[in-house]
């Protein structure tokens, strides 16, 4: 599991995801964030812990809290034989998901995933993403809004930022390429907080590679429109290492400096946004180093 998403070429805009199943619905979580996928094992119960928190285990002398996803899903309690623990990590932390079965993996283009429609996802709503796979749908859910309703302190931190003290950056033009309400709401909010107000956020790399390439029809020097790109690497459509690859290959576009705000930059992963020739990549949830750079590359 542990190489799966790792073997696949930077910039390609393709991902592979691990299907899982809870009831009789099915879900897709990015293999990237999957460290192995194993058997049951016994909780220790945690008095007063969330309630989505079944308790913690010991794996391997690390002790991880396992998450109840039939609760996050507000699904009826109890789970079948087949069920599994995905042990995941991201935002430079490691859980464990309970799920009924994990089934098997697949390999899809980002521009496969459909936003789900605010009709029916709900303001609350973890999906993410709808992967149309023949006669089924799968859900992407967003595992980071997942964690961050656990553990709010898991998320962006606008303390961080006041820190930093006051600047004036209110002439310098940021495009922000993040699919998840809550993440753009949290930048959208430090962003201000460090002086950053003229932002222009994107839910997808795709519309902000049209919105980049519209600019750069009206002349050789990009820096007169804008000055940097923020972007997450998992958005539907298009992903943000390929939008990065499609910046640093355009005759104009490549002036920008690009840096990656994702939870899914580790030591194993960092190379694929070297490959792309992002100047900077910053694990989230570090705010406080990301507005720094930002500072760095822009002036």
């Amino acid at each position: 599991m542990e190489s799966k998403g790792i073997l696949l070429e930077s910039g390609t805009n393709e991902l592979e995801i691990v299907e899982f199943e809870v009831g009789s619905n099915k879900f897709g979580i990015n293999v990237i964030k999957v460290k192995e996928i194993i058997q049951p094992i016994p909780v220790t119960f945690i008095p007063h812990a969330h309630k989505h928190v079944e308790g913690i285990i010991q794996l391997r002398g690390e002790v991880l809290p396992v998450v109840d996803m039939k609760k996050v899903l507000g699904l009826s309690a109890g789970f079948n034989d087949q069920q599994k623990y995905i042990v995941a990590e991201f935002n430079r932390q490691r859980v464990v998901f309970h799920v009924d079965n994990v089934t098997q993996i697949h390999r899809i283009s980002w521009n496969q995933i459909e936003k789900p429609s605010d009709m029916y996802q709900g303001g609350g709503s973890q999906v993410i993403g709808v992967i149309k796979q023949e006669d089924l749908m799968l859900l992407l859910l967003d595992f980071e809004k997942i964690m961050v309703d656990i553990n709010p302190d898991s998320g962006i931190s606008v303390d961080s930022v006041k820190k930093l003290g006051d600047r004036e950056r209110s002439d310098k033009k940021v495009v922000i390429a993040e699919d998840s309400p809550l993440l753009r709401k949290l930048l959208h909010d430090t962003m201000h907080e460090a002086g950053y107000v003229n932002l222009e956020f994107f839910e997808n790399g795709k519309d902000a590679l049209d919105y980049l390439l519209a600019l750069a029809d009206k002349g050789s020097d990009i820096s007169k429109y804008v000055q940097l790109v923020v972007t997450d690497i998992e958005m539907p459509q298009m992903d943000g290492h390929h939008l990065t690859k499609q910046i640093k290959t355009h005759p104009i576009l490549s002036q920008l400096p690009v840096i990656i705000f994702s939870s899914l930059i580790t030591n194993d992963l960092r190379h694929k946004g070297d490959q792309v020739g992002a100047e900077d990549q910053i694990s989230k949830p570090e705010i406080a180093e990301l507005i720094l750079k930002i500072d760095q590359y822009i002036l």
